[in-house]
This record gives C-alpha cells, sequence and structure tokens, in this order.
C-alpha cells in the first residue's frame, strides 16, 4: 500500500517535468520551401546539360569564350563572402544584439544590423556586376536568342539573379522589422535565422552554376 501511494505521489511529480522539444514551424517550412526550389535550379541544371549536349562542340565553345571568367569569379566571391557576413549578423541575432555596441569601425562589437547591412551591400554588388556582365556579352553578340547557349546562359543565370533579388527584399523587411520592434527578441532572431537559410542556399547554387557554366569549359 506504501509503494502504491508513493508512485501515485510520484506520478504528477514526473508528470511536471516530462518536455516536448517541437522543432520552430517557421525554420521547417523554410527549409521545405527551400527542398522545392531546389527541385528547380536542377531542372535548369538538366536544360543546360541537355542543350550542350545536343549543340557543336565547336559552336559551344566559341559562345563559352565570350564569358569572362576573371570578372565572373571576382563577383562570386563576393557573394560567397556575403554568407560569411549573413552568419555573423545571425550569431549577433541570438545574442540579442541587434546594434553594434562601439564605434562602426569596430567590427568585433557589431550587431545584426551592420552585418546584415553589409551583406545586402554585397548582394547589390554581385547583381551590379551580373548586370555588367550582361550588357558586354550583348554588345558582343550572345543575347537571349542569338544561339542555344545564350537562351540557357541568361535563363539559369537571370533566375538565380531573381533569388538573389527575392533575398535583398528579405534583408529589408529584416531589418525593418528589427528597427520596428519596441524589443529585439525570438521573433526577430528567427526572421535572421530563415533569411540566412535562404542566403546560404542561394549562394550554393551560385556556386555550383559557376562551375557548370563558367569553369566545365
Amino acid at each position: 500500500m506504501a509503494d502504491v501511494s508513493t508512485a501515485t505521489a510520484a506520478a504528477p511529480h514526473a508528470h511536471q517535468h516530462v518536455s516536448v522539444n517541437r522543432p520552430n514551424p517557421v525554420s521547417v517550412g523554410t527549409i521545405v520551401w527551400l527542398a522545392s526550389e531546389l527541385m528547380f535550379f536542377a531542372g535548369l541544371f538538366a536544360m543546360y546539360f541537355t542543350v550542350r549536349s545536343v549543340m557543336p562542340e565547336a559552336e559551344w565553345a566559341a559562345q563559352a569564350d565570350k564569358l569572362n571568367i576573371t570578372f565572373s569569379a571576382i563577383n562570386t566571391t563576393v557573394l560567397v563572402l556575403s554568407s560569411v557576413t549573413c552568419q555573423m549578423g545571425v550569431w549577433a541575432a541570438e545574442r540579442f544584439k541587434p546594434a553594434r555596441s562601439g564605434s562602426i569601425l569596430q567590427v568585433g562589437k557589431w550587431g545584426m544590423h551592420e552585418w546584415m547591412t553589409l551583406t545586402y551591400l554585397m548582394g547589390a554588388f554581385f547583381i551590379g556586376g551580373q548586370i555588367f556582365e550582361y550588357t558586354e556579352l550583348v554588345h558582343e553578340g550572345l543575347t537571349i536568342s542569338s544561339s542555344p547557349y545564350g537562351s540557357v546562359f541568361y535563363l539559369t543565370t537571370g533566375f538565380h539573379g531573381l533569388h538573389v533579388l527575392g533575398g535583398l527584399i528579405a534583408f529589408l523587411f529584416l531589418l525593418g522589422r528589427s528597427f520596428a520592434a519596441r524589443n529585439f527578441g525570438h521573433h526577430e532572431a528567427t526572421t535572421a535565422i530563415v533569411t540566412s537559410y535562404y542566403w546560404h542556399f542561394v549562394d550554393v547554387v551560385w556556386i555550383a552554376l559557376f562551375a557548370v557554366i563558367y569553369l566545365l569549359r
């Protein structure tokens, strides 16, 4: 009887210590959505390799030689480094540090605002570089309708550019929400985290595109 009473008394106490850790629905939803975006880009890669397989090698090489690999490599480096600055902003957000605690020159004391603003500027630089590259290629006669190579080049890189623009809009939303919040909390930090998921995804996709389009001749 004593054992039954002890077990009964301990049951509510044990129940109070049961906890369920559920994943953040926003993060899960973002990951699922990025999985669908991955399938979209997989289709673009399939299109690229299909056109390449049926296009005469000499004609393909002649079109590919018009690309400025050095310029694109610099542009790619800026985009890849923007993932680093974005992650720095996420770590600041996770510490609930929205703004810097020192001079603008003291990078180690930057908050989420400074890191994400820098990331935005680097992303904008990439878009500007891509527009400049398009302008140069059009002057050399490579347009979306000039050849099958031009079609797949502008479609693959262009759709990626639209995704980068989407990321820049997300950064503006993130910063606007942070400035508007009275207290920087978990909601603002979660927004920073899911935005970084998207930005890292866009960067990884571009690394693959750069390797296939510019390096794999």
